[in-house]
């Protein structure tokens, strides 16, 4: 937890504390794949207290993520806001809450508001794919993607409510209301059913992009609209923390909640980006993309929707595995790094990237698709695998985790090259998110997409963008400006090597050039992977006994 010194704080806010009145400080809280974090603020943005849970992700079958809406969402937020509030604070001294959440996802709950299953994910969760060819057959894509301004991916969550419809009757018959991870939140903070229209972008197709209202054109096989949460901006406050909510997390009853948000979005805000033309790049688990834009920019390749203030829209995309995938080498071919760790050595991260850094760029001759759950933007192929291409006997465990890091680079420079050319046009990169604390991964990214990338003096996520928000909701902040004259410090600016940016045009060639050559034959792994058909239509099982 941070100190009360405000040595977490953003610069240029020394001795807010000092200064403010008791009721007027801002909690955010932020729910992730795998973790949970809150912040206390000041309203000039200055940290006061910080604290941090962790959770699993349940992954029952392959293409499923999960999520338990009491043990993880409910569970981390409560656990989160009473260590904010287990010492020099308590509920009395907040003047606002704000939360965000991994988003968007699928909860339904009874007439009670009492989740009926665990929540089904954002992006990696592809459970879907069937009702997405269904929808798009059915209703039309150029139809579809005329209401939402996005084609139907795995982020889409209108087809994984008719999967809910179609594959659990049971449940779809108790259901009363649909709501996301933040939605859920807001709903045990204040009882109100409410959903924030960034997250409601990305429930389509049930959302007309150009007026972010519920349309219920295809809603017929989806959902009745009486099941869908009325809509808010994420600086609107939408409720008040109940008595039963306050006895749970140490707030004061009354105090005002906002409608909350995505991650994503708040952790844009959290680092300055809400002008047109601004970019975050996200490293988390997954690596996900913001660029504010001033009106909707729609491309089947991206995500267009409403961003979380009001006038502002923006373009976003995603890529399935960059975190998650790192975390991946070193669970399984990080052994020695994780041994060292835990005797005390350096980060385990850390010491792969001393590794990979000895190698140069293009890990000699080394090129990684980095699609080990799928992927999402541009290319939205559920159905994509992991590759390493170009193996040889001379290359080492150094080799293939800077190949790792280039793959991920090159999904970067393949996302940002599809802004481009559809007009959105990045004018201003920020790096956020665990990853960014990666030296090497942020300059191969760099030098990969040949483009700077700015790097915050301090970041503390998105519930540091979600206390931005509270205030700005309740005018305990008195306007935006006051987010990157006060709140936001950049500490430095990474920009490209020209050798190594060159060196990697090759390179990324081979990239994009190896999945389009080799789409087919991933697709079958991934049918045969599954103990489906083989092509020319045999199974794992017509071989079964053959000596």
């Amino acid at each position: 937890m941070g100190g009360a010194d405000g040595s977490h704080g953003a610069g240029g806010a020394g001795g807010a504390s000092a200064r403010r009145g008791r009721g007027d400080l801002l909690l955010g809280v932020d729910i992730g794949t795998y973790s949970s974090k809150g912040v206390l603020c000041t309203p000039a943005g200055e940290v006061l207290a910080d604290a941090t849970v962790e959770h699993g992700l349940s992954l029952p079958r392959h293409g499923w993520a999960e999520h338990d809406a009491d043990a993880v969402w409910w569970h981390d937020l409560v656990a989160v806001t009473r260590q904010l509030l287990g010492g020099r604070y308590d509920g009395a001294d907040v003047g606002a809450v704000a939360v965000s959440a991994i988003g968007s996802c699928l909860l339904p709950v009874d007439a009670a508001g009492r989740p009926l299953r665990p929540g089904i994910l954002y992006g990696i969760d592809t459970r879907a794919t069937d009702e997405i060819a269904w929808l798009n057959r059915e209703c039309g894509e150029e139809a579809l993607f005329a209401l939402g301004g996005m084609a139907l991916t795995s982020q889409a969550i209108g087809p994984k409510i008719l999967w809910l419809r179609r594959h659990e009757p049971e449940v779809w018959a108790r259901t009363a209301t649909v709501m996301t991870a933040s939605s859920y939140l807001v709903l045990r903070l204040t009882g109100e059913t409410v959903m924030d229209r960034h997250s409601a972008s990305y429930y389509n197709p049930l959302v007309d992009l150009a007026r972010l209202e519920w349309d219920d054109r295809f809603a017929g096989p989806i959902v009745e609209p009486e099941k869908l949460p009325r809509l808010a901006w994420s600086t609107d406050v939408v409720g008040a923390v109940t008595a039963e909510a306050a006895a749970a997390t140490g707030l004061a009853p009354g105090t005002p909640v906002t409608a909350g948000t995505v991650d994503a979005a708040a952790e844009a805000v959290s680092v300055g980006v809400v002008e047109p033309g601004d970019l975050m790049v996200m490293y988390g688990t997954t690596l996900f993309f913001i660029l504010v834009t001033d009106r909707p920019i729609p491309d089947p390749r991206l995500w267009a929707t409403g961003f979380c203030l009001p006038g502002r829209y923006d373009v976003a995309g995603g890529m399935s595995t960059t975190g998650a995938l790192t975390r991946w080498f070193r669970d399984q071919l990080g052994g020695a790094e994780v041994a060292a760790e835990a005797a005390g050595g350096p980060n385990a991260y850390a010491a792969l990237a001393d590794l990979a850094a000895g190698v140069p760029p293009g890990a000699e001759g080394l090129v990684c698709l980095p699609y080990f759950a799928g992927e999402r933007t541009p290319i939205n192929d559920p159905e994509a695998r992991g590759v390493f291409a170009g193996l040889t006997l001379n290359h080492t465990r150094a080799h293939l985790y800077r190949a790792v890091l280039e793959g991920t680079a090159y999904g970067v420079r393949h996302n940002l090259e599809t802004m481009r050319e559809i007009g959105a046009v990045p004018r201003r990169l920020v790096a956020v998110g665990g990853g960014a604390k990666s030296r090497l991964w942020l300059q191969t990214v760099t030098d990969v997409a040949g483009v700077a990338q700015a790097v915050p003096e301090r970041t503390s996520g998105a519930a540091y963008g979600d206390a931005f928000l509270a205030g700005l909701a309740t005018g305990l902040v008195p306007d935006l400006a006051a987010l990157n004259r006060d709140w936001v410090r950049i500490g430095e600016t990474l920009a490209p090597d020209p050798a190594a940016h060159a060196a990697y045009g090759d390179y990324y060639r081979v990239y994009r050039d190896l999945y389009a050559a080799s789409r087919d034959q991933l697709h079958a792994l991934a049918r045969l992977g599954r103990g489906g058909p083989a092509p020319g239509g045999r199974t794992p099982s017509d071989d079964a006994g053959v000596g």
